[in-house]
C-alpha cells in the first residue's frame, strides 16, 4: 500500500517535492492557502495585463533539467536565454550599462572605467568558480543530520575558500576592481537573495560566476508561471490534487508522531509523512509553537528585505528599454547600510523594473507596455506602517519617468501594489520578509532550519528558510534534498519495522 504523503504550500519547492514523491511510489495531495499555486513564484492578471508576481528569471537551469529526469518528463516549460543580462543606470546620468555575458562585450562596456576590466574580471570569475566547484557538493547540495555533521562536512572544503567567509561580497570586489560603478552592478548578486553586499558574505561571489558563465539567467516563454502551469499539468497527469484556499492553523498528534494537520474550518488533513512547504522558521513557531522560534527570537534572526512591488499597465511602448533594468542612486553605501532598519528615507529609492511585454507581448494589450517594479524595503520589524506606500509608488513612478524619458503616470491604466504587509497576508511570509531567512554564516548550511523535523519524524520541509537557501534553483536543490532524505529515512524505518515484527 502506498504511503501518503501531505504537502503543505504549493511555491516551486511543493510542487517540485509532489512530483518526485510522486514518481517514487509515493500518493501526494497538496493543500495551499492561496487562491492559486506558486507561492511566490505566482501571477497577476488585471485589467488586460499580466505579470510575473516575483521572481522574473532565473538562473541554474541544469536543476530544472535535472529534476525532469528525475520524474521522467519532458521540460513542461521552454526556457529563453537572457544576454544581455539586465541593464544599470545611476542617478544623473543617461548612461545605461548593460551587462553581457560575453566577457570581451563586457570588457568594451566598461573600459572608460575600469581600463584592465577583462583581466580582472577573468580572475575574480576563477576565483568564484573555485568556491562554486568546492562547495556545490560538499555543502550546497548535501543534507546535514546535525550541526556536527555540517561543520564536520565544512572542513573538507578546501581551507583556499576559508577568506572568502571572513569578508563580505563588497571586500571581494574591492580585491578585483577599482571603478566605484563596476564594484556596485557586480556586487547586485547580493541583493538577489534579499541582503546588501556589505553584509553578505564573498562565498556568494559564486552568483556572479553562474551568471556570467556557468549557465547564465533564463525567462520562460509566455512568462515565468508557465513553469507552475507546466508543474500542474503534469500533477493532473499523476493525479495529484491540490485544495486551495485551505490554511493550516493547528496540528494533531499521535503516539508515533503527527498525525494531521487542521485547517482555518477545522477539518483534519491526515497522512503517513508530510512536508511543509511554507517557511521553515516561522512554521514551527506559528503552528508547532517550538520554544527556539518565538517571536522575540525569530526577531533577533537576520531576515531578508520586504518587498515593496508595482505592476504598472501603460499606453504607449517603450522599445529603448531593457527587460531587466536596475536603478540607482549615487550613495550606494549608505542606503544599503540603512536601508534594512529603516534608517534612510525612501524619497530617492533604489528599484528594479522588469518589462514581461518586451519579450512576452500577450503579457500587454496591443500597443501598451506590462511594467514590473520591485523596490526591497525594510520588513515589518522596522517599518510596520506602510500608509506612506502611495507616496513611494509616487517617487519611483516619478523618478522612472525622468530617467527613461516617458510619463509613465499621464499614460498609466492599470496599477496594483503590494506592500510587505500584502506579501505577509498572502503567503505567511514572517513579518513581510520577502525570501526568508537572510544567508549569514550562521544561518546556513548546518546553522539553517533543518529539512526534518526535531521532533515528528514524520514531518520533513522544504523552500527558503530550509536548506540549501533561497531562490529558484534552491527550492529545486531542496526538493531533492527532502525527497533523498524521505527515501532513505523510511526506507529505514520500514527494515526496522520488518525486523521487529
Amino acid at each position: 500500500m502506498k504511503k501518503k504523503v501531505l504537502i503543505i504550500g504549493s511555491g516551486l519547492g511543493g510542487l517540485t517535492t509532489a512530483l518526485r514523491l510522486a514518481s517514487d511510489g509515493y500518493e501526494v495531495e497538496i493543500v495551499e492557502k492561496y487562491h492559486q499555486a506558486g507561492g511566490r513564484l505566482n501571477q497577476l492578471q488585471k485589467d488586460g495585463f499580466k505579470w510575473d508576481m516575483a521572481p522574473t528569471f532565473f538562473s541554474m537551469s541544469f536543476e530544472f533539467k535535472e529534476f525532469a529526469d528525475y520524474v521522467g518528463i519532458d521540460m513542461p516549460f521552454e526556457f529563453i536565454e537572457l544576454d544581455p543580462l539586465y541593464q544599470v543606470n545611476f542617478a544623473g546620468s543617461d548612461k545605461f550599462y548593460t551587462v553581457y555575458k560575453d566577457l570581451k562585450k563586457l570588457a568594451e562596456e566598461f573600459k572608460d572605467l575600469e581600463p584592465d576590466f577583462e583581466r580582472r574580471m577573468q580572475q575574480y570569475l576563477k576565483s568564484a568558480a573555485t568556491i562554486y566547484h568546492d562547495t556545490e557538493y560538499r555543502i550546497v547540495k548535501k543534507n546535514f543530520t546535525s550541526l556536527t555533521d555540517y561543520l564536520l562536512q565544512l572542513t573538507r572544503v578546501p581551507i583556499r575558500n576559508a577568506p572568502k567567509m571572513l569578508r563580505t561580497i563588497w571586500k571581494e570586489m574591492e580585491k578585483y576592481f577599482t571603478s566605484y560603478e563596476v564594484k556596485v552592478i557586480f556586487s547586485l548578486v547580493a541583493f538577489f537573495l534579499g541582503a546588501t553586499p556589505f553584509d553578505t558574505p564573498a562565498v556568494f561571489s559564486m552568483l556572479t560566476y553562474t551568471e556570467l558563465v556557468h549557465d547564465g539567467y533564463y525567462n520562460v516563454r509566455g512568462g515565468m508561471y508557465k513553469i507552475v502551469e507546466g508543474l500542474l499539468d503534469e500533477m493532473k497527469k499523476q493525479n495529484i490534487r491540490i485544495h486551495y484556499d485551505t490554511e493550516i492553523v493547528d496540528y494533531l498528534e499521535g503516539k508515533d508522531g503527527l498525525r494531521g494537520f487542521i485547517d482555518q474550518k477545522g477539518e483534519i488533513w491526515k497522512a503517513d509523512l508530510f512536508v511543509v512547504n511554507s517557511d521553515a522558521a516561522w512554521f514551527r513557531g506559528q503552528i508547532f509553537n517550538r520554544k527556539g522560534y518565538t517571536e522575540n527570537k525569530l526577531d533577533r534572526k537576520k531576515w531578508t528585505l520586504g518587498p515593496f512591488t508595482m505592476y504598472l499597465g501603460i499606453k504607449g511602448k517603450l522599445d529603448h528599454i531593457h527587460h531587466h533594468n536596475y536603478f540607482l542612486g549615487n550613495n550606494f553605501q549608505e542606503y544599503a547600510s540603512k536601508i534594512f532598519k529603516n534608517s534612510i528615507g525612501l524619497e530617492k529609492p533604489y528599484y528594479y523594473l522588469n518589462m514581461p511585454s518586451r519579450h512576452n507581448p500577450d503579457t500587454a494589450p496591443e500597443g501598451h507596455e506590462a511594467l514590473f517594479i520591485l523596490c526591497p524595503v525594510p520588513d515589518l520589524r522596522y517599518k510596520p506602517d506602510w500608509s506612506d506606500r502611495e507616496e513611494l509608488a509616487n517617487n519611483i513612478i516619478s523618478d522612472l519617468s525622468q530617467r527613461i524619458g516617458y510619463d509613465i503616470q499621464s499614460n498609466l491604466v492599470s496599477k496594483t501594489i503590494y506592500d510587505p504587509v500584502n506579501w505577509k497576508n498572502m503567503f505567511n511570509l514572517y513579518k513581510g520578509s520577502g525570501l526568508g531567512l537572510a544567508h549569514d554564516l550562521n544561518q546556513v548550511g548546518g546553522f539553517r532550519p533543518n529539512n526534518r523535523d526535531e521532533k515528528f519524524g514524520n514531518v520533513y520541509y522544504v523552500g527558503s528558510s530550509t536548506v540549501p537557501g533561497t531562490g529558484l534553483p534552491m527550492a529545486v536543490i531542496s526538493s531533492k534534498l527532502v525527497t533523498q532524505r524521505i527515501n532513505h529515512e523510511q526506507k529505514s524505518v520500514y527494515k526496522k519495522q520488518s525486523a521487529n515484527q
